[in-house]
């Protein structure tokens, strides 16, 4: 299975920025998707943002225009950057790989539909 490591997360104040990352190691099938998803305290976990192995992408309502899901093949790596960032932005973040083949598929936005998991990293938006 493909290993996965979250870093990047901290506390900012609202209308800031961080950049996550996902380092991938060992193996993953590269003709599946890849996301992030968050979980906030009380809440379950939801799908942030997705993309597939011919670079389309695909995001929750709630952060269109605001977050950008890229990844970096060569160094095997997936990145979210998010910007003006909200309080409702709170949680922690985790990166998830081996999904559905295609985004433009709902199927993403289900933890379920991934079958590997990063450990979580805490964001913090203070307002």
């Amino acid at each position: 299975q493909v290993q996965l490591v979250e870093s990047g997360g901290g506390s900012v104040q609202a209308g800031g920025s961080l950049r996550l990352s996902c380092a991938a190691s060992g193996y993953t099938y590269s003709s599946y998707c890849m996301g992030w998803f968050r979980q906030a305290p009380g809440k379950e976990r939801e799908g942030v943002a997705a993309i597939d192995s011919d670079g389309s992408t695909s995001y929750a309502d709630s952060v269109k225009g605001r977050f950008t899901i890229s990844q970096d093949n060569a160094k095997n790596t997936l990145y979210l950057q998010m910007n003006s960032l909200k309080p409702d932005d709170t949680a922690v973040y985790y990166c998830a790989a081996d999904g559905p083949i295609t985004v433009v598929a709902q199927s993403w936005r289900r933890p379920s539909s991934f079958l590997a998991w990063g450990q979580g990293t805490q964001v913090t938006v203070s307002s």
